[in-house]
């Protein structure tokens, strides 16, 4: 069974989430039996970078979406598995999604993916905007 490393992880939650901070995601991987925060920071590309074929993670990003009347923070929950990921270790983490998401609670939609290019910011902010539901702006 893995642990989710709590302590480690709730502070960099709660700073994606605080719309003061510039922080706006995070990356949680596997480091032998644990899943701790890998990385955190501010640029979508670099994000999107620390996806790795031979890796499982979970990806957690904050979007401003919205229209020019009403602009709100809404979440993403990513989860990666690579495409060279082993068949047990794949299995293995529908589990262990089951407790990121104890510690990642909030989050407008849910993604799995194994190729980077499903999880570009327009992709991502796509689908966001598409779970919300009415966007009423005034066409400008």
């Amino acid at each position: 069974m893995v642990v989710v490393n709590k302590d480690e992880i709730i502070p960099v939650y709660e700073a994606v989430r605080d719309d003061s901070n510039d922080t706006n995601w995070l990356v949680l991987k596997y480091t032998d039996t644990e899943i701790t925060v890998d990385s955190q920071g501010t640029d979508y590309e670099e994000f999107k970078s620390k996806f790795q074929d031979d890796e499982r993670a979970f990806g957690y990003v904050r979007l401003i979406t919205g229209d020019e009347m009403s602009k709100r923070s809404k979440f993403a929950l990513i989860t990666w598995i690579g495409k060279s990921v082993k068949p047990l270790q794949k299995a293995r983490v529908s589990t262990d999604k089951a407790f990121v998401k104890d510690v990642l609670r909030v989050f407008a939609i849910e993604a799995s993916v194994d190729d980077v290019s499903d999880i570009t910011e327009s992709k991502i902010r796509e689908a966001v905007v598409k779970a919300g539901g009415a966007n009423y702006g005034t066409g400008n």
